[in-house]
């Protein structure tokens, strides 16, 4: 189910497009409504797939992004597929609804008319196409690295389906509000798929580093060790990278676990969570080329509210961004941060790499206060035990869905202002 920020982005979104539309109880106007909701979700859920940076403050991080994007391209089915069925049941729809001739398409003639019949023709195997893509996206039916590549099919069946939208529309539209959000928001769709089919979304947000160094761990963690040079930006503690390590693999989502020490080298924490991550140590080496594309994200555990109690949730290789957070405060001792208790949720504390990390880190700095729960030991962490002082909490989570899930649940009958703040990592 999509989060409440997402939720509140597609009510807006319908009611935005619902608002230039004028309904009227007959077959056209159910036609062509489905049609224009349809292209519109798709035109949107393009312009969110090229990862606009001026679009990750307003929707809160490039995670709430593509989770808004799967939900677009939802609804763009479903109105699309809405479409075909109201086409499909013409004649049953017009003896109930009656007919409405001034959502008629526009009729042209010569190469206008070809590209009419073209445009139309068109409409119904791109959808079949459609459903296709976004069912094996849903059920994770295709291995991610064969995936990736029927996914880049997507844009050129959008093109296609815009040409039908544009030569189809009633041509009474392109006077109203109607017609101009649709032309709008096709010329970011038309943009965005062009900038994928040549390759060069965030292209001015990639660098190219070495490997430096690469160790495996008992517990099937892969420490990566970049060198990206001057030329990287720099990344606030929290945030994430897009890491190529190959290009046939193409990029995944790591959480960057070092602080930014200003000289561009880099380190990642990979637990063997799939087919591509357990052969990692394997494959790479020292001396081989990454590209890292970002950084992305806006989970900061060092911006809470003021005078709010700050709590840090660890589960698993979720640590990584609070290790990160750890040695910044160390880097910028002269800070004053505030004092917050951090809970790690591990799976055997006596062989965990991460733990002997984390406590080495936390003993230089006497304002944390960490807390172990080992789930070997029968230690599970619940909402009781967050040590919750005062009405003002932030909560900083990072593991297991869950975990989450739990927490959440055991929060809600506490009266207290809180603010639960958890990234999501679901980019498929």
């Amino acid at each position: 189910m999509p989060s409440l920020r997402t939720s509140v982005m597609l009510f807006l979104l319908v009611a935005l497009q619902l608002s230039c539309l004028s309904l009227s109880p007959s077959y056209e106007q159910l036609l062509t409504s489905s049609g224009y909701l349809a292209i519109n979700f798709m035109s949107i859920t393009l312009v969110l797939a090229a990862r606009p940076r001026w679009l990750e403050m307003p929707l809160g991080g490039l995670d709430k992004m593509y989770q808004l994007h799967k939900w677009t391209g939802i609804f763009a089915v479903i109105a699309a597929l809405s479409h075909w069925l109201i086409e499909m049941g013409d004649d049953a729809l017009e003896a109930l609804f009656g007919k409405d001739r001034s959502l008629h398409e526009a009729k042209f003639s010569g190469l206008l008319d070809s590209l009419q019949d073209g445009a139309e023709d068109l409409g119904e195997p791109g959808l079949y196409l459609l459903l296709f893509l976004v069912a094996i996206t849903l059920t994770r039916w295709v291995p991610y690295a064969y995936w990736r590549y029927l996914h880049r099919v997507m844009p050129l069946i959008y093109l296609a389906l815009a040409s039908h939208a544009l030569l189809l529309a009633p041509l009474k539209w392109w006077q109203q509000p109607t017609g101009w959000l649709m032309a709008l928001l096709m010329v970011g769709g038309v943009i965005a798929s062009l900038q994928s089919l040549t390759g060069n979304i965030a292209k001015s947000r990639r660098y190219k580093g070495l490997v430096q160094a690469v160790k495996q761990t008992p517990a099937q963690i892969t420490e990566v060790v970049c060198d990206m040079g001057r030329r990287w930006p720099g990344h606030r503690a929290g945030q994430f990278a897009l890491v190529t390590f190959d290009r046939l693999e193409g990029a995944h989502p790591f959480t960057l676990s070092s602080a930014d020490n200003g000289n561009g080298q880099l380190s990642f924490q990979i637990k063997a969570l799939g087919d591509y991550t357990r052969k990692l140590a394997q494959q790479l080496h020292r001396g081989q080329t990454v590209t890292l594309e970002g950084p992305y994200g806006r989970f900061n555990p060092e911006k809470g509210r003021k005078n709010a109690q700050q709590i840090w949730v660890a589960g698993g290789i979720g640590v990584t961004p609070f290790l990160a957070a750890l040695e910044n405060r160390l880097l910028h001792s002269e800070q004053d941060y505030p004092a917050l208790i951090l809970h790690y949720c591990t799976a055997g504390a006596a062989t965990d790499p991460m733990l002997t990390r984390l406590q080495q880190l936390t003993e230089q700095l006497p304002s944390i206060a960490l807390h172990i729960h080992d789930s070997q030991q029968g230690q599970r962490l619940n909402a009781s035990q967050l040590q919750i002082q005062g009405a003002k909490v932030d909560i900083w989570f990072c593991g297991p869905q869950g975990l989450a899930t739990a927490l959440r649940s055991g929060l809600k009958q506490t009266p207290i202002s809180l603010r639960f703040h958890q990234e999501c990592f679901e980019f498929r």
